[in-house]
């Protein structure tokens, strides 16, 4: 039986489902263009007899969020692009604490105070991380408001699973857009968090949770084990989807909403003849390397096309490594790249390679 669907603004879809998936305290500060997930969950979770605090900064909120999830208890916080910067310091702290914190970045343009027009230029910051040290954090990137629910299911869930920090990586288009969305119950099963949780030490020895090792060798080894940990990430969780990749000759590669643009592209240029698929990570912590590399070996060419200035484009240029070409179609912030402009852009790309063959 099909789920009922409701047309739901993209940041109301993040807030209740991170409400369905047991989300117990949620600290925020306003910034545009996200500002209603915060809104919508004043009300929610004081309904529910949960946590909500609009904090007083940003350092504040994600600090906070730390605090909770150190208890065992579901947390988040919500913010955009120059204000997510803000929390790179406690982000890296919480890598190294193995605290599962949900933050959701609803991508503003930048750099600096930037403005509100949509963009993708938080790649960076999201998968390498502008916090202090060798650490990974997962990093989901959705492509619809369905999507805004089934990926802030599954930031909740790699969270603690993982113990491990967790970005849904959403954008201003995206936050703002209306569709039908279907919610059903939190389809992941609970994590037992018994064994590391800080709930009082009473009948039981005393725990902490630091990041200071003074120990040089205890700190080598934490490093070595949450990149073990994260190579385990790697091989389970990493995700993406394809189209039409078996019999193409160019792969058009986006992420997050610009993959919608580059689906209806595919569609267009194949009705003119052209065989062209499309691939979108969905993960792009873990990055899908192994795939891209295993296609670029298959002799397909890429054009990646992303409103930045090639962020991920270096990713997929390094998962190629060197097997087939890679071609850039992009803007940095400001109106979406249209179908006929991806379209156009493609055109040009192949003409150009038919010609230098040519000669």
């Amino acid at each position: 039986m099909e789920k009922e669907k409701v047309l739901i603004k993209g940041n109301y879809a993040i807030a209740q489902a991170a409400v369905n998936a047991g989300c117990q305290c949620y600290f925020g500060y306003p910034i545009t263009p996200q500002t209603e997930i915060g809104e919508y969950l004043s009300g929610k979770m004081q309904g529910l007899g949960r946590g909500y605090v609009c904090a007083e900064s940003e350092l504040a909120a994600i600090n906070m969020v730390m605090g909770a999830v150190s208890t065992g208890v579901k947390a988040m916080t919500s913010s955009s692009s120059c204000a997510v910067a803000l929390m790179q310091e406690a982000l890296s702290y919480a890598a190294s604490d193995e605290l599962p914190v949900v933050l959701v970045n609803v991508m503003r343009t930048g750099p600096g105070l930037g403005y509100i027009y949509p963009a993708q230029g938080d790649y960076n910051q999201a998968v390498y991380g502008g916090g202090n040290g060798d650490y990974k954090i997962i990093v989901l990137a959705p492509s619809t408001v369905q999507e805004c629910v089934d990926l802030t299911y599954r930031a909740f869930y790699l969270a603690q699973k993982y113990r491990n920090p967790v970005i849904l990586l959403a954008d201003g288009l995206l936050g703002q857009m209306m569709e039908p969305a279907s919610f059903g119950d939190y389809p992941y099963p609970e994590v037992d968090v018994s064994s590391w949780a800080l709930t009082g030490a009473k009948g039981r020895e005393a725990r902490k949770i630091y990041s200071v090792a003074p120990d040089e060798k205890k700190q080598i080894q934490h490093i070595y084990d949450l990149h073990k940990k994260f190579e385990v990430i790697s091989q389970n969780e990493t995700s993406y989807e394809e189209f039409n990749v078996d019999d193409a000759d160019y792969i058009l590669t986006a992420f997050g909403s610009m993959t919608r643009n580059i689906k209806a592209a595919m569609n267009v240029l194949r009705e003119k003849g052209l065989k062209i698929g499309a691939f979108r990570p969905i993960t792009l912590s873990p990055f899908p390397y192994t795939r891209i590399n295993e296609l670029a070996t298959k002799k397909k060419d890429f054009i990646v096309v992303e409103m930045n200035m090639g962020q991920m484009f270096k990713d997929v240029k390094y998962a190629i490594n060197g097997k087939s070409n890679v071609e850039l179609v992009n803007r940095p912030c400001g109106e979406w790249l249209s179908v006929e402009e991806i379209v156009s852009s493609v055109e040009k790309i192949i003409g150009r390679k038919q010609y230098a063959a040519s000669i």
